[in-house]
């Protein structure tokens, strides 16, 4: 079937973000008296919504009230820590020469970062619909996005494709039957493997186009 709808991950696919996750979360713990995130949480913030995040790196705190971490968060915003991320050198290119052809559209398990994100980079016109974890029904890996963004751009699940680099990302596209790029992660169960945008056009996907 003929493709029609790429959808994108943010964090680790669009942006290397995790220079700026590391920042944004150790500088929560900082704030609050405790040490910086280990490894592991690192991995774990970089591909888990913010709710989930704060309460993993605090888990080792009972005492801490995570409301008053949230008022902190909400009152710091996300803005100082965008200059940590890193775009893509090739996904200008990448989304220049899809937009004639496709549907171009993002699921991410960000919240309300996302929107700051795509003005910021200058990159809101390219996406017909952005799905974030505060407004799907479901933040990933449940499909409610995904499903929400078939729906939005009339499209059946084999007319659509997902970028992602995460295990987050192989449960989020598998629970609705949808095709998988891994990004950089030669180690995640997919349909297709590449280390850059530019490489996606000659999947098999984007050639029969």
């Amino acid at each position: 079937m003929t493709l029609k709808l790429v959808i994108f991950d943010c964090d680790g696919v669009m942006f290397d973000s995790k220079s700026a996750n590391r920042t944004y979360y150790n500088h929560l713990l900082q704030h609050f008296g405790y040490p910086a995130m280990d490894d592991e949480e690192l991995e774990y913030v970089h591909i888990h919504n913010v709710t989930e995040s704060v309460a993993h790196i605090f888990r080792h705190y009972p005492d801490q009230d995570l409301a008053a971490v949230d008022r902190f968060r909400e009152e710091t915003g996300y803005a100082p820590f965008l200059k940590f991320m890193k775009m893509e050198e090739d996904l200008i290119q990448f989304l220049d020469i899809c937009r004639p052809r496709y549907q171009l559209a993002v699921s991410t398990n960000r919240t309300n970062t996302m929107e700051p994100i795509l003005e910021i980079f200058k990159l809101k016109d390219y996406f017909v619909k952005v799905m974030t974890a505060e407004n799907a029904k479901r933040p990933k890996p449940a499909p409610d996005a995904l499903l929400e963004i078939l729906e939005h751009c009339s499209c059946t699940v084999d007319e659509a494709i997902y970028i992602g680099d995460s295990i987050i990302d192989r449960e989020h596209s598998e629970r609705c039957g949808m095709r998988l790029i891994a990004f950089r992660n030669t180690a995640l169960a997919a349909e297709y493997h590449v280390n850059s945008f530019m490489e996606i056009l000659d999947l098999p996907p984007f050639r029969d186009r």
